[in-house]
């Protein structure tokens, strides 16, 4: 069973915990403003959801039809895209006529300068243009949590509300355990700090040998990784159950994945940057200059900071890494049944925990399992950018290339 469908799982014991107040589903409509306020002055609106459009308003900018609010201000999608464009770029624009052009729809191709000025006039505000990299989180973010909605009403409809939910004294053990076992390998891989190559003083990115040792002072970090990942599996309760191949097989396909989930708890919005080993802290420059491409690093530091606004604690982290690695539909798993059953131990484990320390957060579970969908895509773009570094001919320790199946 894979994460897309242990989020459809239904947990008929617990059903109330999902149960869904109408308030959270509700459309919003606000009074309608009369179309004349809004051509005379600049509009300034609240936070919340935009008024309800009659459809026959015009843009504040030139005055063609609007197509909605943007960045603050009744607008159409040229004069929307316009602005967007220009603070993006940093544009500076400058007018021919001295900046006296009268803004319409047939003078707003002629004029950049006076377009923007009449933009930021009618009340348009550059802090609300997201970038791409922050649409794209947000887009991420939306379609995790249209999903959850949609496995919750689904396949839990609303029940009477039942006694408040606890946990057995084994999934109490078995969380003590996980997070016991968790420091002790962070403790064991804090050890080892001295084994890697220390990070090169010299700043050039383009300068060849400091090139190599940020390479390999990353990938002896990623070899402490799998290696504590490895020693936490084997703390995992039933996983010594499974056979010499099953257990190699979950462990070369999601090591990987609970490496991202391990590099996520390690990650700081204050300073956008993942610390390893106590305080070495790398930002996404850092990891370029290690031969990296963004094309991998934006993902990482968008799921880190993803899973940083959840705000997991230990043992909700230590469940989802166990939740990954058994993982029933990986590729060359023998024993499914066997691999499922242990899955749902800790999916249960999880569920009871957020319902007793996140009991108004109906969406937790949902999005936690969620984040595993996630990983998978994340996975394959790790695996274009093992190829990528074999196309630079930087060839990855005995360790990695076998964990991640590199045939050099």
């Amino acid at each position: 069973m894979g994460p897309s469908q242990l989020v459809a799982q239904s947990h008929g014991k617990k059903r109330g915990v999902f149960d869904m107040e109408e308030k959270g589903f509700a459309l919003f409509h606000s009074s309608e403003i009369p179309l004349e306020h809004i051509e005379k002055t600049p509009l300034k609106r609240k936070k919340g959801p935009a008024p309800k459009m009659l459809g026959n308003e015009v843009c504040s900018v030139c005055g063609d039809k609007a197509s909605g609010f943007h960045y603050n201000v009744l607008s159409c999608e040229g004069c929307k895209g316009f602005f967007r464009r220009s603070i993006i770029k940093g544009a500076h624009y400058v007018c021919k006529n001295g900046g006296r052009c009268e803004m319409d729809m047939y003078m707003r191709r002629k004029c950049q300068e006076c377009r923007l000025r009449k933009c930021q006039e009618a009340g348009m505000r550059e802090q609300c243009v997201l970038s791409e990299e922050q649409i794209q989180l947000k887009k991420l973010k939306k379609q995790e949590d249209d999903q959850a909605r949609t496995v919750i009403v689904r396949h839990n409809p609303p029940s009477p509300p039942g006694p408040p939910p606890q946990m057995t004294s084994e999934q109490l053990d078995m969380i003590e355990k996980l997070v016991s076992a968790q420091q002790q390998c962070n403790q064991r891989s804090f050890s080892d700090r001295l084994k890697v190559t220390p990070w090169p003083q010299i700043s050039d990115p383009l300068h060849r040998e400091a090139r190599q040792q940020r390479f390999a002072h990353f990938t002896e970090l990623a070899i402490l990784s799998v290696q504590e990942i490895v020693d936490f599996a084997k703390q995992l309760p039933g996983f010594l159950e499974l056979t010499r191949e099953d257990q190699i097989a979950l462990l070369k396909t999601s090591t990987i994945e609970v490496m991202l989930l391990e590099t996520s708890r390690r990650y700081s919005p204050e300073t956008e940057s993942i610390t390893f080993l106590k305080d070495l802290s790398y930002n996404r420059d850092d990891f370029a200059k290690a031969g990296l491409q963004f094309e991998f690093i934006n993902p990482i530091f968008g799921f880190s900071k993803g899973m940083n606004d959840l705000q997991l604690n230990d043992a909700e982290y230590a469940l989802l890494i166990a939740i990954s690695i058994f993982s029933a539909d990986r590729p060359n798993v023998q024993n499914q049944l066997l691999v499922e059953r242990l899955q749902h131990t800790y999916v249960e484990a999880l569920h009871s925990y957020i319902c007793i320390h996140r009991p108004n957060d109906h969406l937790m579970f949902p999005r936690m399992l969620m984040k595993l969908v996630s990983l998978r895509t994340l996975s394959s773009v790790h695996s274009e950018q093992v190829f990528a570094l074999r196309l630079q001919d930087k060839k990855l320790p005995p360790l990695l290339s076998e964990i991640w199946d590199v045939n050099e």
